[in-house]
């Protein structure tokens, strides 16, 4: 039996990755109104699209959904190889995060049209702040939150998408 054949239905792969990406949202939502990192990815990907800071939270939360439906059949394809279960979403979660903080944050600036990079002096034009390595740059507990989301998302999928 091929990965594709072994893979679940679309409309289940559909409901589980927005679920997940809802409670990912949710998580990084709640600790930035808490206070406990201003990081906002669905921000940084609507800004990446249009400078109108009200329509990004729009597109970005829309840019995002598509993100996390993407990865929920990169997860499904990993889940296939090596089974379904919370524990092991968890173990892809965290090291979806870990990738993303150690590598996808940093190399932002250097793709995102309207961000300033860790180089850049005062400019004219308000310009969005670099999100440093680990994404420290939006609070020290930005690291945390994020691979908390992350892990959420995968326990979600791990959890519910059938073997």
């Amino acid at each position: 039996m091929t990965l594709l054949e072994q893979m679940p239905d679309l409309l289940t792969l559909l409901v589980w990755g927005l679920a997940a990406s809802m409670v990912m949202v949710a998580i990084q939502s709640g600790s930035q109104h808490a206070g406990l990192s201003r990081l906002s990815l669905p921000f940084l990907f609507g800004t990446y699209f249009t400078a109108n800071r009200s329509r990004a939270h729009i597109i970005g939360f829309i840019t995002y959904l598509i993100g996390g439906w993407t990865f929920t059949f990169i997860y499904a394809g990993i889940f296939v190889r090596v089974g379904t279960n919370w524990w092991i979403g968890a173990i892809v979660g965290f090291i979806h995060g870990l990738f993303l903080l150690l590598f996808m944050l940093p190399a932002m600036p250097h793709v995102h049209p309207r961000m300033a990079s860790e180089y850049d002096g005062p400019t004219d034009t308000r310009r969005i702040e670099p999100p440093g390595f680990l994404g420290l740059n939006y609070g020290y507990r930005t690291p945390l939150t994020t691979l908390a989301s992350q892990i959420a998302y995968g326990i979600v999928l791990g959890g519910f998408l059938p073997s």
